[in-house]
């Protein structure tokens, strides 16, 4: 493949925009095609493509496993989305500001994971936030208001940390761009804190995860897919890419990030089982499982020898997510409208239940990848988190299905169209088919097999089936003062809301003589009247002459 390919993958969408922007009605089922250059360039990847046109060191390409990787799920979450939104958007009068928020959002984040420069990067991954705004308040109302006001707000302050702290890893790199440079290049206290923070509001990690639980219940089901499988994976790679491979600052911190990670995880669960919204309990999962990759982070700042390791385990953790993730809310957008069969449920069950470490799928070759690497490290003590881990996320994604199911609608709704439907039934059979797809995931699978490891895979699952059915027969009900917790984000949120409103002081009226200025006006309108052809060609010679004398 020729390395222009890459040039496609970031400008396809671009230009499926300025087709629907043509032929809206005839573009809109087939802007899935924008996705197909990535998917096939993350399998069969060209050379590195130097666009020197945009600004010195320019580079797109995808060098490494984990963009590769990134780039085929990211492709196929949001082809499988672009389908099912088509779906949901038909007979929407304001489909086509939706389209043309997801094509900028998706060039993005395809730009974003291509980039193997600092400009490519930040390019994209503002163009990426900043359209996802768009999704967000797509189907208005108070509730899409507050969330896309706080996303907006959270959004900026992260775009202006990660660009300052751009500008000090330049500066640390002595003017170099290359995000390959900036491996080797160690990175001061300052310089990591605002990045930490900066991609950590975009990755929505706990206590940074304010925006999430918000966005996601006011977002439709194909743009909360693409937030949480997609999107917020972003913050992650970021942290990747703009700091060092081996520095004694990230060295020092890898204990307090695995804390905050382990405490992610958990923190998601338990205020996850508090809502009463499916997609609430879904967006406080993405909180919990985030923590996930923060430990994975967090064990390569503190074993730098086996970041390459670590790089795999984080491609393979992300793809698993990603994609579970996109069907549990694209289900959930499908509970809420159709009569769901059984057959539907098991469906939905099966990703559920992989993000929980379900033996014989992906979320069991990762969850024994990561149970390997923390036992290998000098945190060994903290495996034990990660099963019961597994057992509290199996709570909290039966307490989701549980509520899409009392979400349903009457007897008399209509089944989901097949547009939906294949869609989502694929991005559901990725959990068991993704380990006989890729090597590495079915050696882990393999090494889950025996009969031990396949019970000690088992069992947090049947605990939590255990705990979930006592809760439901005893009719334990949440208290009513756990359901209305405060939410000091969208207060302040609000609050500033109001601060930046103010009316400004007001301004003092210019003395003007209407007068003179109307006696001017007049005189150049009978001056340009009548001879406004010749007063113009003589004013272009007059110019000519002064430019040839000059």
């Amino acid at each position: 493949m020729s390395p222009l390919t890459w040039l496609l993958v970031a400008l396809a969408p671009l230009l499926a925009l300025a087709l629907l922007w043509r032929w809206p009605d005839r573009a809109a089922p087939w802007l899935w095609l924008s996705c197909l250059p990535a998917l096939l360039a993350s399998f069969w990847p060209p050379a590195a493509l130097e666009p020197a046109i945009l600004w010195p060191g320019a580079t797109w390409g995808a060098e490494d496993m984990l963009a590769r990787a990134w780039l085929a799920f990211t492709a196929l979450l949001w082809g499988c989305a672009s389908v099912y939104a088509g779906a949901d958007l038909v007979g929407d009068r304001r489909r086509l500001r939706f389209w043309c928020c997801w094509l900028l959002s998706l060039c993005g984040n395809l730009l974003l994971i291509i980039a193997q420069d600092a400009g490519s990067f930040y390019v994209g991954f503002s163009l990426m936030s900043l359209a996802a705004y768009g999704l967000i308040v797509h189907q208005r109302g108070p509730a899409p208001r507050q969330a896309g006001r706080l996303y907006l707000q959270l959004a900026i302050l992260g775009e202006m940390l990660i660009f300052a702290g751009m500008m000090l890893r330049i500066h640390e790199a002595d003017g170099a761009f290359a995000l390959a440079t900036w491996q080797g290049v160690p990175t001061g206290w300052l310089t990591a804190s605002v990045l930490l923070i900066g991609f950590g509001l975009k990755a929505g990690f706990w206590p940074l995860h304010v925006w999430l639980p918000l966005a996601h219940p006011a977002a439709p089901a194909a743009a909360s897919a693409v937030l949480s499988g997609a999107m917020i994976k972003a913050g992650i790679l970021g942290l990747w890419r703009f700091l060092p491979e081996q520095d004694p600052v990230l060295q020092s911190w890898a204990l307090p990030l695995l804390a905050i990670g382990a405490i992610s995880a958990f923190y998601g669960v338990a205020l996850g089982l508090l809502q009463s919204r499916a997609k609430a309990a879904l967006a406080y999962s993405s909180v919990s499982q985030i923590g996930y990759l923060l430990v994975v982070l967090a064990l390569a700042w503190l074993h730098p020898e086996s970041r390459s390791a670590a790089g795999i385990l984080l491609a393979l953790y992300g793809v698993h997510h990603g994609l579970a993730k996109g069907a549990l809310f694209m289900g959930a957008g499908l509970a809420a409208h159709y009569r769901l069969r059984p057959w539907h449920w098991l469906a939905m069950a099966l990703p559920a239940m992989a993000l929980a470490g379900l033996p014989l799928t992906s979320g069991a070759a990762v969850k024994i990848l990561l149970k390997d690497t923390v036992y290998a490290s000098d945190v060994s003590q903290w495996s034990m988190l990660l099963t019961a881990g597994a057992a509290a996320t199996a709570i909290l994604l039966m307490r989701a299905l549980w509520l899409m199911w009392q979400q349903q609608p009457g007897a008399d709704a209509g089944r989901p169209p097949s547009t939906q439907l294949w869609p989502w039934l694929a991005l559901c059979m990725m959990p068991a088919a993704l380990p006989w797809l890729w090597p590495e995931l079915r050696t882990a699978l393999l090494a889950s097999l025996p009969p031990g490891t396949l019970w000690a895979g088992l069992w947090p699952l049947l605990l939590a089936g255990a705990i979930a059915w006592a809760v439901q027969a005893s009719g334990w009900q949440i208290p009513a003062r756990l359901r209305r917790l405060p939410q000091p984000a969208r207060a302040g949120s609000l609050r500033l809301k109001r601060l930046l409103q103010r009316p400004p002081v007001p301004a003092v009226a210019a003395q003007v003589d209407e007068h003179r200025w109307r006696t001017a006006e007049r005189y150049w309108n009978r001056l340009w009247r009548g001879n406004a052809v010749t007063l113009s060609a003589w004013l272009l010679i007059l110019l000519l002459l002064l430019g040839w004398l000059g």
